[in-house]
């Protein structure tokens, strides 16, 4: 089913999305910015990068588990009042987490304040593309909202982590984390106050669950999978790329570079809309993730003649795989669990990215000192690699759509 933008202007423009749509971009803005302000914060504070990154991971493992808890529990009782409740925790424990870090405390006790601050970080990406749901019957224009989500986020990306960066030159080095902190908390409230939200109710079959929930679904499994090797693939990339400019004698060049890739990955995404390739979704996964993996691998033979410019081509050339598999990855969450699940499934997905960028970058930054800068680039290459041949042996299992999600495997026309 192909998107065009008018339906990307139809569905941004349906009656009660603009508050929420507003309030979401506000409160996501943050999601990549804050753990790079704290990062920060805690390296101009501590002098330490190796502490930096610890308090950074604390965050990170905190997500991960947060953003699937909330999203169960939203699915199973509505997104408003959960929302509200952990932007006030958020509030507090991201505010004690810059009084820890500002008074000297020992390392555990940032790690553990960092852990619960991203544990109570609003899960914003998952309630706001299950909005799209209750707006818009399934069709074009909800593929445009998943789009949109996707896309949005590609230059919250971009955005937040330059934003982190610009203010950490400020006075007092925490104030990209108070910015961070404070976007989030009014975004999320603005979301979740905002008519529409309110009215969103849980599901009863949200309520029987195993122990896994949704990821006891062999389809979610798969789709899981292939978001693990999306991360992998980006995870070489963010540190190969740094690596091989300041081979070349210009760190700040490596910045400038991954934003023009998630920039081409926003293009690369509108244009995969209006003509998507293979049609099946249940073929995207691998077949994207597939290319994603084969042009990531060819950038280490660019890396290795030491050229940055050779380097930066094959990079953009991937980034127009990006968008196109994580639209892909939303696309199929309404085809393997049940509308009433969408919020935690998307948790998953996102968790399952997250792991594999972690992955990528500490296997990366492994072989980069081991071999070289080139050799980043084959870590995401041969793990994407692999896991797309495991993906592509078992993509049937996201054929088994649960009753009462339409049929869309094949790209067949819907109402929009």
């Amino acid at each position: 089913m192909s998107v065009t933008l008018a339906d990307y202007r139809a569905a941004v423009r349906t009656p009660g999305a603009a508050l929420p749509v507003a309030g979401s971009a506000l409160g996501r803005l943050p999601i990549a910015m804050y753990g790079l302000a704290v990062l920060l914060y805690v390296q101009r504070t501590t002098g330490s990068f190796a502490s930096a990154g610890l308090v950074s991971a604390g965050i990170l493992i905190g997500m991960s588990v947060g953003a699937v808890m909330q999203g169960r529990i939203m699915d199973r009782r509505g997104p408003a009042v959960l929302l509200l409740v952990v932007a006030g925790l958020f509030a507090a424990a991201s505010a004690l987490l810059l009084v820890l870090i500002d008074s000297g405390q020992p390392l555990p006790a940032l790690m553990a304040a960092a852990a619960l601050s991203g544990a109570v970080m609003p899960a914003l990406p998952g309630a706001s593309r299950s909005l799209w749901t209750a707006l818009l019957p399934p069709g074009r224009r909800r593929d445009a909202g998943y789009g949109y989500e996707a896309i949005s986020l590609e230059v919250f990306f971009v955005l937040g982590p330059a934003i982190a960066a610009f203010l950490v030159t400020a006075p007092w080095p925490g104030t990209g984390a108070v910015v961070a902190i404070a976007a989030m908390v009014v975004g999320t409230v603005v979301f979740a106050c905002s008519p529409v939200v309110r009215t969103v109710r849980g599901s009863a079959r949200a309520g029987r669950r195993s122990l896994l929930g949704v990821l006891a679904r062999p389809g979610l499994r798969i789709v899981a999978l292939a978001s693990l090797g999306f991360g992998v693939v980006i995870g070489s990339v963010e540190v190969g790329v740094p690596a091989v400019t300041a081979a070349a004698g210009s760190a700040a060049l490596g910045g400038v570079l991954l934003s023009a890739w998630s920039v081409t990955s926003v293009l690369g995404g509108i244009g995969y809309a209006a003509r998507p390739w293979p049609r099946p979704l249940h073929q995207r996964l691998p077949v994207l993730l597939l290319g994603f993996a084969l042009v990531v691998g060819g950038m280490a033979a660019a890396a290795a003649t030491g050229s940055v410019f050779a380097t930066a081509l094959v990079m953009l050339l991937a980034g127009s795989l990006i968008t196109p598999q994580t639209t892909a990855h939303s696309l199929l969450i309404d085809v393997v669990v049940d509308e009433g699940s969408g919020t935690e499934a998307f948790g998953w997905v996102i968790t399952a990215a997250t792991v594999g960028i972690a992955a990528g970058q500490s296997l990366a930054g492994v072989v980069v000192e081991a071999v070289g800068p080139h050799a980043a680039f084959l870590v995401g290459g041969v793990g994407g690699l692999l896991l797309a041949a495991v993906v592509w042996l078992r993509r049937s299992a996201v054929r088994e759509a649960p009753a009462g999600v339409s049929d869309r495997l094949e790209g067949s026309p819907a109402a929009p």
